[in-house]
This record gives C-alpha cells, structure tokens and sequence, in this order.
C-alpha cells in the first residue's frame, strides 16, 4: 500500500530524458499505487489547453494509462502551469484538486499546496502571482493566439531567470530566503488548518522538516524537482519516505 507524490518535473521538449523518466515511472511505480498526487509544475510552460505538443499529448497518455488501470491521479496546479485546464484534465483524466486542498492519507488528514503561496518575502512574484490566477487576466490571456501565448511564456522564463541570477550575484542569502518558504506563512497555514502535516513541492529542497507550532509537533515534507533526476515521496500506513529516482 503506498500513495505517490511528485512535483516540479518542468517537463518539456527541451529536455526528453526527464520525459522518458516521468513515463517510465508511470509505466512502473504508478501503476502499483493506491494514489498519485501531481504537487504543480509538471510542465516547464503550459500556455492553455489547445497546445499540440508532442510532450503534452505524451504525458496525458501516460497518465491516463495509469488513470484505466485504476490509480486515481490528482494534480494542483503550480506556478509554470496554472493553465492547465478541464479540457487536459479530461483528457489524461486525473482530477485537479485547490491549492491548498485537505485530503485523507490512511485515515489521516494531510494538507497538500504546490508551495509559492508560502514564499511571501517574494514580494514581486506574488503580485505576478495574484495577477495571472485572476479569471479575467487568464481570459484575456487564452483568447490571444497560441503563437503569442508562447512568446509570452518565454520571455516570462527568461525574465524570471535573469532576476533569480541577479539576486543570487547581489546577495545569494537573501535569494535563498525570498525564495524560500516564509516560517511565518507556514507558521500561519499550521494554525489555520489544525492539521499537523504539510506536503509541497516549488522551492527545490527536498527535506522533512520537524516543527514546533504551538503545543503541536507538525511536519512539513517538501518534494524535490526533476531537473537533474526523479524524486518521490512514498506515503505508505506506518510512515512516509523522501527518495531520488
């Protein structure tokens, strides 16, 4: 019995190694489980539903071959692909869950986030953030044409890019706090939910971390990304593991 969580694969062209990886893990590992949680980012970019790429297509159908055999496959949306939408989800049918969203993992309740909302000294980026999640911006964006949608999309890498260069040039350990979570946020979402475990991915530094919220011990479990290799967190009835795949 083991549920699957992954997150950040940032999967594309670009990059078919990872690719071939995420299919062969689905082929293999996923197709065991009780469940698998897609904790955001699973694409690089993801510019709307209508993008023929030959990675997207690839990765619904492997998802889906999960989906038939009866995995239940669940997806939050993280900050490179808040546009995937009911028409992918249909597709390669997984289910897309809130951020945050409250699930059940062997009798115990577990809340689950892509993370970026706990990086709150990232000033900048949550405004970008609260910009592009509103329903009227993402409208106006998915009725341009694919072509702009993607241009967009790239000059947002590369500007997101540069700046994340320059901060760590200027100050590399105030790159390394605005970019990671805030304590205080975390702090914040512990006591407001009740719940005493938080799984997340964004930041790309996979650890369990040990907490102290109150007169509560709480855990925070941070997923690593797929840039260089796989990483997997097993949640399994009498415990849980971080691993490299």
């Amino acid at each position: 019995m083991t549920i699957l969580f992954i997150s950040d694969l940032h999967l594309d062209a670009e990059r078919p190694t990872i690719t071939e990886l995420f299919g062969a893990f689905m082929h293999r590992e996923a197709r065991q489980a009780d469940a698998l949680y897609i904790l955001g980012d699973l694409f690089e970019a993801w510019v709307g539903d209508d993008d023929p790429s030959e990675t997207g297509a690839y990765v619904a159908d492997r998802i889906r071959e999960v989906v038939d055999v009866g995995v239940p496959v669940y997806f939050i949306r993280g900050n490179r692909d808040f546009l995937v939408g009911d028409a992918f989800a249909r597709r390669s049918g997984m289910r897309i869950l809130p951020d945050p969203a409250v699930v059940v993992l062997y009798g115990k309740p577990v809340l689950l986030m892509h993370g970026d909302l706990l990086c709150t000294d990232d000033t900048a980026y949550q405004a970008f953030r609260a910009q592009t999640r509103n329903p009227e911006w993402q409208q106006q964006f998915l009725s341009q044409p694919l072509a702009a949608r993607l241009a967009f999309a790239a000059q947002a890498r590369a500007a997101s890019q540069a700046r994340q260069q320059g901060m760590k040039h200027e100050d590399r350990a105030q790159f390394e706090t605005v970019t990671d979570v805030a304590p205080v946020a975390v702090d914040a979402l512990f006591a407001r939910y009740g719940i005493d475990t938080l799984i997340h991915g964004h930041t790309h530094r996979p650890a369990i971390h040990d907490l102290s919220v109150g007169d509560r011990t709480c855990q925070r479990i941070v997923l690593g990304d797929w840039y260089e290799q796989g990483s997997v967190l097993r949640v399994e009835p009498d415990g849980m593991m971080l691993e490299s795949l």
